[in-house]
C-alpha cells in the first residue's frame, strides 16, 4: 500500500512551482504550569498578501510536524498539540494552480487522500489537539482544524468559509464528513451550500463562534495568548467543552432536502457539487468518518476531472487575477489625482455614484440637476445611505459626519464643477440630451478634467463629437445596483487621450471595481450579450411560444434569473431602448419586439403576478400580447438563444470589442452575476458543442477551462 510520503512525493512532482507552505514545531510551557505543548504554524514565507495554502510538498510538510509531535505525545514529552498560522492568514485551503494542471482521475484522488491522510493524524494523536484560527480561513484551513480535538476563532477574522461548492468542488478534507457531525446538519449545509452559493459569502469570527464551529472567542490583539490560557484551563480540567447533542433522526433527513431546494434554487442541476456534497452530508448521518471521508475522496477526483470545475477555477483567476492587470490599460503613471467629483443628475442612479465616490475616494462629490427639489432628494438620499451604514456598524459616528459632509448638491454647475477633476453624466439616456450636458460641463470644468458618461449603449464618441476637448470624454459603465456588482466597462472612444483613460482606470481601482477596457461599440458588452440573448427569447414569444415555456429554456445553464425575472429587474422601458439601439446598429441581427414596445407603451413593470404563491403571467400583459402560431419547445428556445450568444462574441472578438473571450466571460461574471460554473459563458459554450456549430471552432485553448490534454 503506498505510504501517505509517497503519495505526496508523487504529487509533487505534478506541481513544481508550488508556494511551499512551512510548519515549524516549536514548543512552550503553557500558563498556570498546564505542561509542555507543541505549537504547529503553517507558513509560506510571504506576507498576508499572499496567503497559506496547502499544495502536496506543503501537505508534506505538515505530516513531518505531525511525525515528530507523535512521537513526542507517545513519549509523554507534550500534553498537548496547536495549529496556528501566520499574522492574518490562518490558511486558505488547496492550492488551486496545482488542481488546474492534473489530467489523471488517479492524481485527482491522490490529493483527496493526501489531504485526509495528513489531517486526520491530528484526531489520532495520544494528546488533545487545538487548532488557532488567527486569521482568514478557508476550504482545507477550515477542515485541518475541524481534524482536532477544539477550536478557537479571533473576532478579528473577516474571511472564513467552505467555498469550495461556489467553486465546483466539494469540501473534500474531512468538511462534508466532519462538519455536519459537529454543529448539526443544517448548520453545516447553511456553510457549505448556502454560502458558497450566495457569491462565496463570508463568515467573521463572532458567527464562527455562535455556529458553534469554534469553543471560544477571543479578541484579534492578543489572541494566540488567551488562546493558550484557555487550552491549559482545558487540559487542568478546569473548563468542560459541552457541545450541543446531533439529531441524528428526521432532522437530518429534512435538513438535507432543504439543501437540495437551495442548490435547486441556485444552480438548477445545472452544476454537480452541491448535489455531490449534499449525498456525502446525507451519508454521514451514521457517524461512520471512514465512510465520509472515503466518499470525499471520489467526489473530490470526479469533480476535478470535470469541465465544470475547470471553469471555476477559470473564473476564479479571471476575478482574482486578470480584474487586477486590465488588459489594455494605460501606464498607471499617466493618471491625473482626482480631488473633487462632480454628478450631473441626482436621481437613484447618480446618488449611488455619489455615495460610491464619496465612499472610495474620500473626496468632496457634489451633485447637480434641473431644479432644488431632485438637488435635495439626491442628496438626502446620500446621506440616508450613510446613515443606514452608521446603524449596521459598518462606519463609526466621525466618518459618517465626514462622509456626509462630502456631499452636497448645487444648481450653479459653474460653481459647483469649477474644480472638479472628474465629473459623471447620470441623466436621460438620449443622445441630445447628454451632448447639452457635456457642452455645459466643458465649459466650466478645468482643461484636465476628465468628462465621464455613464451610458449604457450610446456611442460616446458621437457623445463627444461637437466639443473643443473631445480627448478627455471616457465611458464610465456601472450596473445596477452600483453597491453590489463589481463590474465597470470603461468605454475609450475614438479620441480619448491616454491621461483620460489611466485617470479613469485609477479612479475605478480606488472604487474597488472591476474594470475591463471596452471598445465604444454599441451596448458594449453585458448590455449587447443580454440584449441578444433575450431578443431570442422574446422573439420565440411573440412567434407562439407560451411565455413560461421560453421563460424555462435557460434553467439548465443555471443563470442567476430566467429571462422574464431578467427584464422585470430591468425594466421593460431600458430593455426596449437598449434593443432599439442594437436594433439600428444591427438591424439583421436585433429585433424590437412589438409586444415588449405594447408592454411599455402600457406602462407595465412586471409581466408576472404572483397571486397564487408562484410567477404567473399577467393577464392584463397576456391580453396585450399578439403571436403567431410557431410555438418552439424548451430545447429549441435554449438552441437558439446560445447559438445567438456565440455568434455575437464571435463577432465582438472579430471587431475587436474587448482584447480576448476572457475579458467577455469576466463582464458576465461581474457585471450579470453569471455563474462561476459557466466561467461566464465560453467555456459552456465550448464545451456543449456551440461555439464549433456556429463559428466553426472554439473560443478558448484546450485546457484553459477544461482538462488538460
Amino acid at each position: 500500500m503506498t505510504s501517505t510520503a509517497e503519495l505526496l512525493k508523487g504529487a509533487a512532482e505534478l506541481f513544481p512551482d508550488e508556494v511551499v507552505t512551512q510548519a515549524h514545531v516549536r514548543h512552550l510551557d503553557l500558563p498556570a504550569r498546564a505542561g509542555r505543548f507543541a505549537l504547529i504554524t503553517l507558513d509560506n514565507g510571504f506576507d498576508h498578501t499572499k496567503p497559506t495554502t496547502f499544495g502536496p510538498q506543503s501537505l508534506a510538510n505538515l505530516n513531518a510536524a505531525i511525525d515528530q509531535v507523535e512521537g513526542e505525545a507517545a513519549k509523554d514529552e507534550i500534553v498537548g498539540v496547536g495549529i496556528t498560522g501566520k499574522p492574518f492568514i490562518f490558511a486558505v485551503g488547496a492550492d488551486l494552480k496545482g488542481v488546474e494542471l492534473l489530467k489523471r482521475h488517479e492524481d485527482a484522488l491522490a490529493i483527496g487522500k493526501g489531504g485526509h491522510d495528513v489531517f486526520k493524524r491530528l484526531a489520532s494523536l495520544a494528546v488533545p489537539t487545538f487548532a488557532y484560527y488567527n486569521g482568514a480561513a478557508m476550504g482545507g484551513g477550515v477542515e485541518v482544524g475541524l481534524h482536532c480535538t477544539y477550536r478557537t476563532v479571533s473576532k478579528a477574522i473577516p474571511a472564513f468559509s467552505l467555498p469550495e461548492v461556489f467553486l465546483g468542488l466539494v469540501p473534500g478534507w474531512g468538511g462534508c464528513a466532519l462538519l455536519p457531525n459537529l454543529i448539526g446538519p443544517e448548520r453545516a449545509i447553511s456553510v457549505i451550500i448556502e454560502n458558497s452559493l450566495n457569491q462565496n459569502k463570508q463568515l467573521k469570527g463572532p458567527q464562527v463562534y455562535d455556529l458553534g464551529i469554534a469553543d471560544a472567542l477571543f479578541e484579534g490583539a492578543d489572541f494566540l495568548e488567551q488562546s493558550l490560557l484557555w487550552t491549559a484551563s482545558v487540559l487542568r480540567g478546569e473548563l468542560d467543552v459541552v457541545r450541543p447533542e446531533i439529531d441524528r433522526g428526521e432532522a437530518w433527513d429534512q435538513a438535507v432536502a432543504k439543501g437540495k431546494e437551495i442548490a435547486d434554487s441556485k444552480v438548477h442541476g445545472a452544476a454537480p457539487a452541491a448535489y455531490r456534497a449534499l449525498d456525502i452530508i446525507s451519508a454521514a448521518k451514521n457517524g461512520d468518518l471512514r465512510q465520509g471521508f472515503d466518499a470525499e475522496d471520489q467526489a473530490l477526483a470526479d469533480l476535478i476531472m470535470g469541465d465544470e470545475l475547470r471553469s471555476g477555477i477559470y473564473a476564479f483567476n479571471l476575478v482574482q487575477k486578470r480584474a487586477k492587470r486590465p488588459a489594455g490599460a494605460p501606464d498607471k503613471s499617466l493618471a491625473r489625482p482626482v480631488t473633487k467629483v462632480g454628478v450631473v443628475g441626482a436621481g437613484l442612479m447618480a446618488s449611488q455614484l455619489a455615495l460610491l465616490f464619496a465612499r472610495r475616494l474620500e473626496v468632496p462629490v457634489v451633485l447637480t440637476d434641473i431644479d432644488q427639489e431632485r438637488v435635495d432628494k439626491g442628496v438626502g438620499y446620500v446621506h440616508e445611505q450613510i446613515d443606514m451604514l452608521l446603524l449596521k456598524g459598518r462606519v463609526n459616528q466621525d466618518k459618517a459626519n465626514r462622509l456626509k459632509a462630502l456631499v452636497t448638491g448645487s444648481l450653479d454647475k459653474s460653481t459647483a464643477f469649477a474644480d472638479a477633476d472628474f465629473v459623471i453624466e447620470a441623466v436621460f439616456e438620449e443622445m441630445g440630451v447628454k451632448q447639452k450636458v457635456f457642452a455645459e460641463v466643458e465649459a466650466v470644468v478645468p482643461e484636465h478634467a476628465i468628462l465621464a458618461t455613464n451610458t449604457s449603449s450610446l456611442s460616446i464618441t458621437e457623445m463627444a463629437s461637437k466639443l473643443k476637448h473631445p480627448e478627455r470624454v471616457v465611458g464610465f459603465h456601472f450596473f445596477n445596483p452600483v453597491a453590489v456588482l463589481p463590474l465597470l466597462e470603461i468605454v475609450r472612444a475614438e479620441k480619448t487621450d491616454e491621461a483620460s483613460l489611466a485617470t479613469a482606470f485609477a479612479v475605478a481601482k480606488k472604487l474597488k471595481k472591476t474594470a475591463v477596457l471596452v471598445k465604444d461599440a454599441p451596448a458594449f458588452v453585458v448590455n449587447r450579450i443580454l440584449t441578444r440573448f433575450m431578443g431570442e427569447v422574446l422573439g420565440s414569444i411573440d412567434e407562439g411560444t407560451p411565455v413560461e415555456v421560453a421563460d424555462r429554456a435557460l434553467a439548465p445553464l443555471g443563470l442567476p434569473m430566467s429571462p422574464i425575472v431578467l427584464l422585470e429587474l430591468v425594466g421593460p422601458a431600458v430593455a426596449h431602448h437598449v434593443a432599439g439601439t442594437l436594433h439600428a446598429a444591427f438591424p439583421d441581427r436585433f429585433a424590437v419586439s412589438e409586444n415588449l414596445g405594447r408592454i411599455v407603451e402600457a406602462g407595465k413593470r412586471n409581466l408576472y403576478v404572483h397571486d397564487s404563491g408562484k410567477p404567473e403571467l399577467d393577464p392584463e400583459v397576456a391580453a396585450l400580447f399578439q403571436v403567431g402560431d410557431s410555438p418552439l419547445t424548451e430545447e429549441q428556445v435554449r438552441d437558439r438563444a446560445l447559438n445567438a450568444i456565440a455568434e455575437e462574441i464571435d463577432l465582438m472578438l472579430r471587431e475587436g470589442v474587448v482584447a480576448e473571450a476572457q475579458d467577455i466571460d469576466l463582464c458576465l461574471i461581474t457585471g450579470a452575476g453569471w455563474p462561476f460554473h459557466l466561467g461566464g459563458i465560453t467555456p459552456y459554450l465550448d464545451r456543449e458543442g456551440v461555439s464549433e456549430r456556429v463559428t466553426g471552432k472554439k473560443f478558448l485553448a484546450p485546457g484553459v477551462a477544461s482538462v488538460p490534454e
